[in-house]
């Protein structure tokens, strides 16, 4: 089977980039051992983060970093016996995060995130996927008025300084808005231009259903048979070999069983994360953030889901109980959950990079592979954009946003 494009990876990015090359004329192949939006994308929060303009960085602070070392909360846990392996990629994050470098890299992300709704809304549309979508925010709930304070001042420079809307809410407005909660918190930060998804997993298949619509071609395969061959590549599926000009890894943390075997060694790591519904409840009425308990309560189709925050371990390690347990506890002291819908909780990966911003552009040493990885909590969001930034790089169009500060040349020789 011969192709111009191979997109190994069916996840939100994936997806996306086969999309926008079939709306190019390419003829697509969208590789995945599952089917698509089974993986990482199935498990997130569901938000399109236009908020979202700063990545997350490395905490600098003392007491944040003792309260992470000895475990004093559920937002972050991490596996003492997987960092040594850790300390590379963390040490650049670390480094990323501080004041010399922050700031330019939070130009660069921004850029990509005022992206997102507008490239998200197109697709949405022709998917046929406007059940699935809710346009009145997200929240942040606060517990603790000076954890309040604090945000309330971040949310005013965002505002200032990127163009965020907000909208603060004191006990009683947040009170009366969420009928659901049933603990009186210190009030919440709505912020109003972000979209909540019901079904995650379900828009990227009907973001898939939609390429295939195009034209495109979905199959089965195993990403770790990738080959250069020829002047293109090949790649062994359930129907066959396939070959291709072109290649796009879009593997999200499994970038590493590709490039690792090409002579790659990028400052890739994962955070991993959990999640579980509780059906049967009553549910909020758009997705909040707990901020002083670090997890995200979602109303979705199969009820409620309770996510957690970020765990640093190797990406398939066998899971720990802690964070989950943590967060269904808190979530329990806002609103009355039943019992959950599923037998365990789900686990996941977010594929993350040193310096916080996603790879996408050219492989620095073979002609025709791309990279589009590496989008840390915002692959959901981002997956559009820069599935059409890597579409209009591969074929030589002006892109819309700057590719610079994306490019996986950045690193060098890594």
């Amino acid at each position: 089977m011969t192709a111009s494009v191979l997109v190994l990876g069916a996840g939100m990015v994936g997806t996306c980039t086969a999309i926008h090359l079939a709306m190019r004329g390419h003829s697509v192949v969208l590789a995945d051992r599952r089917a698509p939006g089974e993986e990482t994308s199935y498990g997130n929060a569901g938000l399109i983060q236009q908020e979202a303009v700063e990545p997350y960085a490395f905490p600098r602070e003392a007491a944040k970093l003792l309260r992470v070392a000895f475990k004093r909360g559920i937002d972050v846990n991490y596996h003492a016996t997987a960092l040594p392996g850790l300390a590379g990629p963390l040490g650049r994050y670390w480094q990323a995060s501080g004041p010399a470098q922050y700031p330019a890299i939070a130009q660069a992300y921004s850029r990509l995130i005022a992206k997102a709704i507008p490239e998200h809304a197109p697709l949405i549309a022709a998917a046929g996927a406007e059940d699935l979508v809710q346009r009145t925010g997200y929240r942040w709930v606060f517990r603790e008025p000076a954890t309040m304070d604090e945000a309330l001042a971040r949310a005013r420079r965002l505002q200032a300084d990127y163009g965020v809307q907000h909208l603060a809410m004191d006990a009683a407005a947040l009170s009366a808005a969420e009928p659901a909660l049933k603990a009186r918190l210190a009030g919440a930060i709505h912020w109003t231009a972000p979209w909540a998804v019901a079904d995650p997993g379900a828009l990227v298949a009907r973001y898939a259903e939609h390429f295939v619509r195009l034209g495109g071609r979905i199959v089965q395969a195993d990403a770790s048979t990738l080959r250069a061959s020829g002047a293109g590549w090949s790649l062994q599926s359930a129907e066959g070999t396939l070959s291709a000009q072109h290649a796009v890894l879009a593997l999200g943390p499994w970038a590493d069983t590709v490039l690792r075997p090409l002579g790659y060694r990028l400052p890739l790591f994962v955070k991993r994360g959990y999640h579980r519904h509780y059906a049967g409840g009553p549910a909020p009425t758009m997705p909040w953030l707990d901020a002083d308990r670090g997890l995200v309560v979602a109303p979705m189709r199969r009820g409620v889901r309770v996510t957690t925050g970020a765990e640093f371990a190797p990406r398939d390690a066998a899971s720990t109980p802690r964070q989950m347990a943590g967060a269904e506890a808190a979530a329990r002291e806002l609103l009355d959950l039943p019992q959950p819908v599923e037998e365990h909780p789900w686990r996941g990966a977010r594929p993350c990079t040193g310096d916080m911003l996603p790879v996408v552009g050219p492989a620095p040493r073979h002609r025709g592979l791309w990279f589009n990885f590496g989008h840390a909590h915002q692959g959901f969001t981002l997956g559009p954009a820069s599935g059409r930034l890597l579409a209009e790089l591969i074929d030589g169009e002006a892109p819309f946003v700057e590719p610079a500060p994306y490019a996986p040349a950045r690193f060098g020789d890594a």
